[in-house]
């Protein structure tokens, strides 16, 4: 347990920098670091660590190396000039905490935001930004709580790993990378948006792909044809079918509400060529959430079991069923026990905070998580400012008050795990 002399320390020294916790935030905003483009985010990252005192490591990802781990995902781009960026903080034997966070964000429409999306703007609490919630404000987080730490002239005996990472929102690969290298600890928090809920659990996600057949025909014979928009309207309803099925027959604790926990839907739905004759084809492409303690492989049956009994209706997909095909991204989900040590320390630390009992749930999306508990050997916990429902989302915000709760409390975290 972290002394009171000691703790009043590091939040005074949090108050005394909150402009300059802002201040990194909003560079961090700065860098358009669209996912293979976070190069030089990752430069002014490592510096900055520098500039700590950590000893940094930086490289490229194998991607060689990577597609021979089971947890590979298919994608179309190396990562020649997207290096990972890792910062450890030695200690003197006591226990290791390992921080997480991805550098890379989805594209941003300017024309779209009322506000610029690579300025970090301050209106009232509010902080505007691609990024802001996912996940550069965990990064500043994760970044100034040890920045401060030190500053209050704390020293941890344990290890403190500071991991920033690339390529997530597409595949994982920048933590996977950073497993494959050996970095691993006691306890891991990985600082994903959590709305400053600590989550021990994420969901899994599985991209599909249906490919739909019909007959062609000319539009003057239609009834001769078969349409591949008809029948693949037809796939499309059985897959909401089975979300209903599946919200209904699966529970767990964490997830008490299970609907934002288990969608599965189609999300593009593309055919035809010409609009004087039938779709001869139709694809389409969704995806398909699980619960953690479900297993991944077993769940593509139920879709393909459900698409296949849903064929067997039909006059025409009897005969001609629709191919299901798994392609593209695919995480497993991933859970710690809600009771293990590093999630009570953190829950003890918000409490100092804020004089508030933490909120814990499951997380409604996947996570680097499965990389770290699976292969890392490190239980990891989320734990972050970012607000879920922010999320990629246009003109996303993150509240100031939030950053500095999540700072204070990783701060302390740190202290009392490490010290």
């Amino acid at each position: 347990m972290v002394k009171e002399e000691m703790k009043k320390a590091i939040l005074d020294t949090i108050d005394q920098g909150r402009e300059e916790i802002v201040a990194f935030l909003q560079e961090l905003i700065s860098f358009p670091s669209v996912t293979g483009e976070e190069k030089w985010i990752q430069e002014f990252i490592a510096s900055r660590l520098s500039e700590m005192g950590l000893e940094i490591d930086v490289w490229e990802p194998d991607w060689e190396q990577l597609k021979k781990h089971p947890g590979y995902v298919q994608v179309d781009q190396g990562y020649e000039g997207r290096p990972n960026v890792v910062g450890v903080l030695k200690g003197r034997g006591g226990r290791s905490l390992l921080l997480n966070g991805h550098v890379d964000v989805i594209p941003a429409n300017p024309s779209a935001w009322k506000h610029d999306p690579w300025r970090g703007e301050i209106v009232g609490d509010r902080l505007y930004g691609r990024g802001a919630s996912d996940m550069k404000s965990g990064l500043a987080a994760m970044t100034m709580a040890l920045d401060c730490l030190l500053k209050a002239g704390i020293r941890p005996k344990g290890d403190i790993i500071l991991e920033y990472v690339v390529d997530e929102e597409r595949s994982g690969h920048g933590t996977l990378a950073c497993v494959l290298k050996g970095y691993r600890a006691d306890a891991g928090i990985c600082c994903e948006s959590s709305d400053l809920n600590i989550q021990p659990a994420c969901i899994g996600r599985i991209w599909f792909e249906i490919i739909v057949k019909g007959k062609p025909a000319g539009i003057a014979r239609r009834w001769e044809g078969v349409d591949a928009i008809e029948k693949g309207y037809k796939v499309t309803q059985a897959i909401l079918d089975l979300e209903k099925i599946r919200i209904n027959e699966l529970k767990h604790p964490l997830y008490p509400d299970n609907r934002g926990a288990l969608p599965c839907s189609v999300g593009v739905f593309d055919a035809g060529e010409f609009p004087s004759s039938l779709a001869d084809r139709c694809v389409l492409r969704g995806s398909m959430a699980t619960l953690p303690g479900e297993d991944s492989e077993e769940a593509k049956k139920q879709l393909v079991e459900q698409v296949q009994n849903m064929a067997k209706t039909d006059p025409w997909l009897r005969n001609n069923p629709p191919e299901v095909r798994f392609k593209g991204y695919f995480a497993e989900p991933a859970e710690i026990p809600a009771d293990h040590p590093i999630c009570r320390t953190l829950a003890t630390a918000f409490k100092d905070v804020t004089g508030k009992e933490a909120m814990v749930s499951g997380r409604e999306g996947a996570a680097d998580t499965r990389f770290l508990i699976k292969y890392g050997m490190t239980p990891t916990v989320i734990f972050g400012p970012g607000k879920t429902a922010q999320m990629h989302a246009t003109d996303e915000w993150v509240s100031i008050e939030d950053v500095i709760t999540a700072v204070k409390t990783i701060a302390l975290t740190m202290a009392d795990w490490c010290c």
